[in-house]
């Protein structure tokens, strides 16, 4: 019998109450390393580049991160099945892996200040004008089945006359219908427009606008108030000098939302 998600993190939980972490901050610099878990395969927050380097956002805030507290960052490589059990276990400190924020989630961790959005958007050759929802009348647009961008699509374009939704099974058929010209338009996570021109160029797809954008954050385990309180004050930081906003930008080709901007 399979566990439900909440099920096999309240039983992660438990067996691992007796780990202390009274001061995980103090730990931390008196280590001199603080273990950063990065899902090295979820471009482009996560991945290595040509010379096998881990690369991409969460890399870069990171290493930010872990300069700014003074110790060396010793990335911790996870997938998303993995990030919550390897934070309870204690084989990292803390998650930088493109962690959405979800109530499931904060039933047994913590997280710090949202640092990020996971966008999802409406993508397409430059040639295609298509700024809105309303202007996805009459045109056909790819999407993974039953995934949040196509749920995002279903619900800003419920009422678009004559909008055709072509969904696909799996995220790979998806993108390889709009690489190859099958579908003009996608909904899809912004990462997945910078993966389309990979595989072909020719396409020139770019992001036409946002449908939704979920937050993500620092996860950390329950009762560390100090690691907390540091993570939650320099996130704010980084926001206030748009530093975050920075590295996001590069690697998403959009910025951040209003909230997540300084103020002018």
């Amino acid at each position: 019998m399979k566990l439900t998600l909440t099920a096999a993190l309240f039983t992660a939980t438990a067996l691992f109450t007796g780990i202390a972490h009274a001061d995980s901050l103090a730990d931390i610099k008196e280590r001199g390393t603080i273990r950063v878990a990065i899902d090295l395969g979820a471009p482009p927050y996560g991945q290595l580049d040509a010379s096998a380097k881990p690369a991409g956002s969460d890399v870069e805030a990171a290493t930010e991160l872990a300069k700014d507290l003074g110790v060396t960052l010793q990335i911790v490589p996870v997938t998303g099945p993995n990030r919550v059990p390897f934070l309870l276990t204690d084989k990292a400190d803390i998650v930088m892996a493109s962690f959405s924020i979800t109530e499931e989630r904060k039933k047994v961790i913590d997280y710090s200040e949202p640092y990020g959005v996971v966008p999802t958007v409406i993508g397409a050759p430059k040639s295609v004008k298509a700024p809105d929802f309303a202007a996805l009348a009459g045109k056909a647009v790819a999407v993974t089945r039953g995934t949040t961008s196509d749920q995002a699509l279903s619900k800003g374009a419920d009422g678009v006359d004559g909008l055709r939704i072509v969904r696909y099974e799996d995220d790979a058929t998806t993108n390889t219908a709009v690489a190859t010209g099958q579908q003009d338009l996608i909904a899809a996570a912004a990462s997945v427009i910078s993966q389309v021109n990979v595989a072909n160029p020719a396409r020139d797809l770019e992001i036409k606008f946002v449908m939704s954008a979920a937050p993500y954050a620092i996860g950390i385990r329950k009762d560390e108030p100090e690691l907390k309180a540091w993570l939650d004050e320099w996130v704010k930081g980084k926001i206030a000098s748009d530093e975050l906003n920075t590295i996001y930008s590069r690697h998403f080709g959009i910025d951040l939302p209003a909230e997540f901007r300084p103020a002018n």
